[in-house]
């Protein structure tokens, strides 16, 4: 089911609005990972075009080897957005779906041997690469909605007695 684009929310049951909401924050967990690989692959790219910038003549850890430098790479800088973040469990994709994409992903640009291709197909793949992620991004966004506008719904149901506590615990 595609979450990510549901009217009425106020048309469904309860127990479907929770179904609803789970499954949106399921994929939208999914294609943050898969927005993870796509920074990740866009700053080892960027990495090796910075590396070759560096004359030999300065040759230093800039001209480290790419593959001894990955640590550094690819670890997170702190944020400078200082909003609320959601809670997430990041894994390898459960959806098969996502894990299709996911693997198409880390065809498109082969890794082992970076220095071996020219500097313009590297500028291209990061190209595609931001591309799929501005994509990603978008798709994340709509199911983040999806999940909010559920949560709202829900609470609005408590919040105006249309639900009670006690149906959720079985009490009623």
């Amino acid at each position: 089911m595609d979450v990510s684009a549901v009217d009425g929310l106020a048309g469904l049951a309860l127990e479907e609005l929770r179904v609803l909401r789970r499954d949106a924050l399921e994929q939208e967990a999914d294609l943050s990972y898969l927005r993870r690989l796509l920074h990740g692959r866009m700053d080892i790219l960027r990495a090796e075009l910075q590396r070759r910038e560096v004359p030999l003549a300065e040759a230093g850890e800039e001209r480290a080897a790419l593959l001894d430098r990955l640590p550094a790479i690819l670890a997170d800088a702190p944020s400078a957005n200082r909003r609320p973040a959601r809670h997430l469990t990041l894994g390898p994709p459960r959806g098969e779906r996502y894990r299709r994409e996911a693997d198409a992903l880390m065809g498109d640009v082969q890794l082992a041997d970076l220095a071996a291709h020219p500097t313009a197909d590297l500028l291209a793949a990061i190209e595609r690469l931001d591309e799929h992620q501005r994509e990603v991004s978008g798709r994340r966004s709509a199911l983040q909605r999806t999940a909010d506008d559920c949560g709202a719904e829900i609470t609005r149901r408590y919040r105006e007695g249309e639900a009670r506590v006690d149906d959720l615990l079985g009490g009623g």
